[in-house]
């Protein structure tokens, strides 16, 4: 079996899908406590790094997607699949798991 490279210009969502990159959360507190990962909570915003073409409706026709590459979003804490392309962290998650573009 052949090993593949993937990074996120190989990597393109189907459907509804939404590839966002995970931002990277503080070492540590207000107070200068450093965190351990352990101790951290999971990030809930991220920056959308590539989106599906959108969802079919009942007719067939295709609804086309609310977010775009480059959007900064908040999505749901447990949502999605989370992935690891080279150092950076991704969670692929589908758009009704998107709660709001951060402006």
């Amino acid at each position: 079996m052949a090993a593949v490279a993937l990074n996120v210009s190989t990597l393109k969502p189907l459907g509804d899908r939404v590839l966002v990159k995970i931002a990277q959360q503080d070492e540590k507190t207000a107070g200068g406590i450093f965190l351990p990962d352990t101790a951290k909570e999971k990030p809930q915003v991220g920056e959308v790094a590539a989106v599906g073409p959108g969802k079919r409706n009942d007719d067939g026709k295709l609804v086309a997607m609310e977010v775009k590459a480059g959007d900064k979003v908040l999505y749901s804490k447990y949502a999605g699949t989370e992935v690891k392309l080279g150092s950076d962290e991704y969670v692929l998650l589908a758009e009704r798991d998107i709660l709001a573009i951060v402006q």
